[in-house]
């Protein structure tokens, strides 16, 4: 199975742009023969944190916002399944939350950031208590959002699952965040097992300047597919469970 990380700009709290530019991403993946596409961490959005904690009614999205429904046709046609990754609806507040969709635009799992940082817990945002889990085509999967990936019990909880690959959506910043993603990722990898794609912003990001390198880690934390740092695009590799 070849999976792929999407990485763009998004345009700030302009849902319907973003949409848009992740269904012509999804469309791509499939023509260049991808099963699954991975957005990054509120990528539906971009990373605006006091403006979406400000605006919930608007900003936050359930797994059926018709907003979501070019994500969802795109899906059906290119037979691509995307994990989509917004603000999402809980009844404790706003959550930061992966969607995951199947090949045939239906919802296959849904799952809420289970590590919020300081600053998205002071801006409003609440955890998750359950892990993300799915299966397509014989290869399950486990996610993870950005900061979830500091905390390596929730790799390891993937791995005695049977999860075969790691998916992380996340923001990572030009500098520190470049490096420290090359600590994080290809251990998480090796240390478990795991095939670990992140998938990140670049270009403005909130108060950041993300970084791109969105990448793909074999299980021995081997670097098999790197995207570039400043353009958008698709990153992609060969998993196999």
């Amino acid at each position: 199975m070849i999976i792929a990380a999407a990485q763009f700009t998004a345009r700030p709290c302009d849902v319907t742009a973003n949409v848009t530019r992740m269904a012509g991403l999804v469309a791509e993946a499939g023509e260049r023969g991808a099963a699954l596409v991975v957005f990054p961490e509120l990528a539906v959005t971009g990373y605006e944190l006091d403006a979406i904690t400000g605006d919930p009614g608007r900003l936050t999205l359930a797994p059926d916002d018709a907003r979501l429904d070019p994500l969802r046709a795109a899906c059906r046609t290119a037979g691509v399944a995307a994990a989509v990754n917004c603000a999402g609806r809980a009844p404790a507040g706003p959550t930061i939350s992966t969607f995951v969709y199947g090949p045939d635009g239906e919802l296959l799992t849904r799952y809420d950031k289970r590590h919020v940082t300081e600053t998205e817990a002071a801006a409003g945002f609440t955890t998750g208590t359950e892990d993300g889990r799915f299966t397509l085509a014989g290869v399950a999967f486990g996610l993870a959002i950005c900061f979830d990936a500091h905390f390596p019990d929730l790799a390891c909880r993937a791995a005695a699952d049977g999860c075969d690959v790691l998916l992380a959506s996340s923001l990572y910043g030009r500098g520190g965040g470049a490096r420290e993603r090359m600590e994080i990722f290809p251990a998480l990898a090796e240390s478990n097992g795991l095939h670990v794609l992140l998938a990140n912003h670049v270009g403005e990001a909130g108060p950041y300047d993300a970084c791109g390198l969105s990448a793909i880690w074999g299980p021995d934390g081997g670097l098999l597919a790197e995207g570039p740092s400043e353009e958008a695009g698709l990153t992609l590799a060969r998993v196999a469970p």
